[in-house]
């Protein structure tokens, strides 16, 4: 099995923050880009059998695709705003200018189908309080099934983690076909806050943990700003922020299943703790964010 935990700078080409394909990753469906333009740059992306979510981290850009042109107002930090995106499809030629400068993400699924490129408001997109106590998190479902309906195979959502807080608990797998889960690949891409819990940098940390029942896989790894963990299958989480840094991750998942799902079964051992939560207070500095800015 390839090494799961990539480091920053393991992924990386000249222009490229992160270049994850899915034969780097060892498997089939998910993909994912992280591109850094400076002011004044283009950069032309071919498609080709990969359907992409085009979501700036920080700045603004421009978007043509189709002969379609989508103005993303972004944002100053993964920290400080929802920010609106384009879906680009299959096959196409896709440009990406800035004025100011931008890091954007692209998370990408191969697929059959091909859509008709869209653009995806801000104000459109669903911010999620989860969890409660010291699990209290919020989660951005701007490419999440059931919200974002316009992908053949793609599925991507956002998470904040307040610093002292878990997410991505209880630990829960999606690698069989079930009553409960479906079969995803899925990519964990981690920004860390440093002391203004708004600006990444490598100095913060958190934990990510990603485990089977019978021991088999077995990874506790510490992550920092700019690293990819990939979860080809087990139970993965918590991701843990530690005190003074907040955590962001960007989930990338798809499968080969027909319909796009984000199902999945939790460890049974830990599923106990959602009950839990009903006698919790929800931890105020959820949300962090909405499409109007920062909100703590």
């Amino acid at each position: 099995m390839k090494d799961l935990h990539r480091p920053h700078g393991t992924l990386s080409s000249a222009a490229d923050p992160v270049l994850l394909t899915p034969e780097d990753a060892g498997w089939t469906y998910t993909g994912l880009r992280v591109l850094r333009l400076a002011a004044g740059e283009r950069r032309v992306v071919d498609t080709g059998e990969f359907e992409v979510f085009v979501l700036p981290l920080a700045g603004a850009c421009t978007v043509r695709v189709d002969g379609l042109v989508f103005e993303l107002e972004g944002r100053d930090s993964v920290f400080t705003r929802v920010t609106d995106f384009a879906y680009v499809p299959r096959d196409a030629e896709v440009e990406i200018a800035t004025a100011s400068g931008i890091e954007v993400a692209l998370p990408m699924a191969r697929c059959g189908r091909r859509l008709d490129a869209k653009y995806g408001p801000a104000e459109d997109i669903p911010v999620e309080v989860r969890g409660a106590g010291q699990a209290t998190r919020q989660v951005t479902n701007f490419g999440a099934p059931g919200v974002w309906e316009h992908a053949d195979k793609l599925n991507a959502c956002e998470l904040i983690t307040p610093d002292g807080n878990w997410s991505s608990y209880p630990p829960h797998k999606h690698d069989e076909a079930s009553e409960c889960e479906v079969v995803n690949e899925e990519i964990y891409y981690f920004r860390i806050a440093g002391r203004d819990g708004i600006t990444p940098g490598r100095e913060g940390f958190g934990m990510h943990r990603t485990y089977t029942a019978d021991g088999s896989l077995d990874e506790n790894v510490a992550v920092r700003d700019g690293d990819v963990f990939l979860v080809p299958h087990g139970y993965h989480g918590p991701c843990i922020a530690a005190p003074g840094y907040p955590m962001y991750y960007l989930n990338v998942l798809a499968g080969p299943a027909p319909e796009r799902s984000m199902a999945f079964c939790d460890d049974h051992a830990h599923a106990w703790v959602r009950a839990a939560w009903a006698g919790e207070p929800l931890d105020p500095r959820c949300p962090v964010t909405s499409h109007e800015g920062r909100l703590g």
